[in-house]
C-alpha cells in the first residue's frame, strides 16, 4: 500500500509524443483508426506512476491513434470505492482500473477483470508489435491466473525501503558525538537495536540543537489503514512473521494457540518496536499515511525512515520538492537474525514489494479500444522515462536505459537494489479475504495506537477477530 507525489512531466510529455518511432508508428494509427474518436475513461489513485500515465502517455496515445484517454486519479480509498462498485453494478463506466497488488485476487474470484494473454489471442489483429508479457520483470507474476494468463498490465513496481540523510551520517560533528554516545560508528543501521539506538540519538539531537528534526519516520495514523499496512507488510516480516501471520497451511490460522503467528512473541516484539519509533517520530506520525512519509523526509525532518520506492526519485532530485536533494541513501530494512536468512530461501522476505497495474473490467464497453490502451503503456519503448520521473520499473529491458542508469546514480543505488535485492521484498499474499480481514482486525489496531488496549491484549484480540471473520467467509473449517 501507498503514495502520492511526482516530478514536472510537462517536458517528458513533449519529448515522448514527438518520438514515437515511424517503423512502429503505422501499427497504431492503423489499430486506432476504427476507434478513432472513442473515449476511454481510467480511474487509479493519485501517485506519481499514475500522473505520468495521465500526463504524458495518455495524451502520447491520442496521438499515435487518436483514440481519447480520460485518467481519473483520486485518493486510495476512493480509487477502489468507484472502481469495485461500478465492477459490481456493472455500469461500465471505467475502461481501465489499477489494480493493487494486494487485491487481485480478490478481483479474480469475483470475475471481474478481462484476460488480457487470451483476449489478445483471440484477435491477433490487436496485438502491438512492440507488446511483449514475457518482457515484464518477475513482478507480473502476481497478476496472473492459476493458467499463467496476464489480468493486469504491470505500471509500478518498487521496493520499500530504508532512506536515511547522508548528509546527517556524513557530517564530522555528527558521527563524533554519535560515537561517543554509542561506541560505535555511525552507518545505516542493519538490525532493529541499531535502528532504534540511531532514531534515539537523532531525536535527542534535533531537541538539543533546536532543529526539526527527528530520529525516523513512522506512518501511524490513527485511523487510516496505511499503518495496518506499514505494520504487516514491512514492519511484521522484517521479525519474521510473514502473510500477516496467517498459516493458510494450517487452517488459516492466525492465532499461535492455532498455529498462527499474528499474536505471537516476535509479532509483538515488533509492535512494540514500531510503536516505540512512532513515538520518538515527527508529531505528524500520528496522522500519517503513505504521502505524508514521504513529505516529512523530503521536508529533512527525519534522519532515516522506511519509504515506497515510488517516492525516492522526488525525494532525491526534485529540488522544487525536496529539501534533501543530494543527500538521500538507501539501504535495506533492518532485520533480527534469521530473517535474510528465509528470504534467501524463499521461506519468508525482508520487507514489501508494492505495485500494481492496469485492468480491463469485463464490464468494459471499450474493450479492444483499451487493449491498445494497455499494450502502450506496457511496451518497452516507454519505460524510461517513465522509470526516471517515477522510480518503478516493470520491464527488465529498463534497468538497461541510459537515462535510468544516470538516475541510479542520484538515487545512490535504487534501482541497482530494485534489481539486485528485490527477491528478497514481497507483495501481500495471495489472500482474496485481504480487505475482510484487514476491516475485521483494523478497528482493533487503532486501539493499540490510541492507547486503549495494550500491545500484547490488542494482537491476541485481532488473532481471535481474524480467525472470526476467516471462519464466516467458510475459509476455516
Amino acid at each position: 500500500m501507498k503514495h502520492e507525489f511526482g516530478m514536472s512531466l510537462a517536458a517528458l510529455a513533449v519529448g515522448l509524443m514527438t518520438s514515437v518511432m515511424p517503423a512502429k508508428a503505422d501499427f497504431w494509427s492503423d489499430a486506432g483508426a476504427k476507434y478513432k474518436g472513442v473515449t476511454l475513461h481510467g480511474v487509479t489513485e493519485s501517485t506519481p506512476p499514475s500522473n505520468y500515465i495521465k500526463d504524458v502517455l495518455a495524451p502520447a496515445f491520442e496521438k499515435a491513434t487518436g483514440i481519447k484517454v480520460e485518467i481519473e486519479t483520486t485518493s486510495w480509498d476512493q480509487m477502489y470505492d468507484k472502481a469495485i462498485k461500478d465492477m459490481e453494478a456493472k455500469t461500465g463506466i471505467y475502461d481501465m482500473v489499477y489494480i493493487e497488488q494486494d487485491i487481485i485476487y480478490a478481483y479474480l474470484a469475483r470475475d471481474f477483470l478481462v484476460d488480457i494473454t487470451k483476449s489478445l489471442k483471440d484477435d491477433p489483429s490487436l496485438k502491438a508489435p512492440d507488446y511483449d508479457e514475457t518482457h515484464f520483470t518477475t513482478f507480473a507474476n502476481y497478476f496472473k491466473n492459476a493458467d499463467g494468463d496476464l489480468f493486469g498490465i504491470p505500471m509500478e513496481a518498487f521496493i520499500k525501503i530504508y532512506l536515511y540523510r547522508t548528509d546527517l551520517f556524513n557530517d564530522p560533528a555528527i558521527k563524533e558525538a554519535f560515537k561517543k554516545e554509542t561506541g560505535k560508528d555511525l552507518v545505516p543501521a542493519k538490525t532493529h537495536e541499531e535502528y532504534t539506538q540511531i532514531a534515539e540519538f537523532f531525536t535527542k539531537w534535533g531537541k538539543d540543537h533546536n532543529l526539526e528534526l527527528w530520529g525516523t519516520t513512522a506512518q501511524a495514523h490513527t485511523g487510516h489503514p496505511a499503518s495496518w499496512y506499514e505494520f504487516f507488510e514491512s514492519v511484521a516480516p522484517t521479525f519474521g512473521v510473514y502473510n500477516w501471520g496467517i498459516d493458510a497451511s494450517k487452517n488459516y490460522s492466525a492465532s499461535v494457540a492455532n498455529g498462527g503467528t499474528m499474536n505471537s512473541d516476535k509479532a509483538k516484539a515488533a509492535l512494540k518496536y514500531w510503536l516505540h519509533l512512532r513515538d520518538i517520530a515527527p508529531p505528524e506520525s500520528q496522522a500519517s499515511t503513505w504521502t505524508e512519509v514521504a513529505t516529512t523526509f523530503a521536508a529533512g525532518r527525519a534522519a532515516q525512515g522506511l519509504v515506497y520506492g515510488e517516492n525516492a526519485a522526488w525525494i532525491a532530485a526534485d529540488a522544487e520538492k525536496s529539501k534533501v536533494v543530494g543527500n538521500v541513501g538507501v539501504a535495506l530494512p533492518p532485520l533480527e537474525p534469521g530473517v535474510m536468512e528465509d528470504a534467501e530461501a524463499g521461506k519468508g522476505y525482508i520487507g514489501y514489494y508494492d505495485g500494481g497495474a492496469f485492468g480491463l473490467p469485463i464490464t468494459s464497453k471499450n474493450k479492444e479500444a483499451s487493449l491498445l490502451f494497455l499494450q502502450y503503456i506496457g511496451q518497452d519503448s516507454v519505460q524510461g522515462d517513465w522509470a526516471v520521473a517515477a522510480p518503478r520499473i516493470t520491464n527488465t529491458a529498463t534497468y538497461d536505459d541510459p537515462k535510468v542508469i544516470e538516475m541510479d546514480k542520484k538515487l545512490n543505488g535504487y534501482y541497482t537494489m530494485l534489481k539486485n535485492d528485490g527477491k528478497l521484498f514481497a507483495g501481500a499474499p495471495p489472500y482474496p479475504f485481504h480487505a475482510q480481514v484487514r476491516e475485521a482486525t483494523a478497528p482493533i489496531f487503532y486501539k493499540i495506537l490510541l492507547g486503549e488496549v495494550s500491545p500484547d491484549d490488542g494482537l491476541d484480540q485481532m488473532a481471535a477477530a481474524a480467525e472470526a471473520e476467516l471462519t464466516n467467509l467458510g475459509y476455516r473449517k
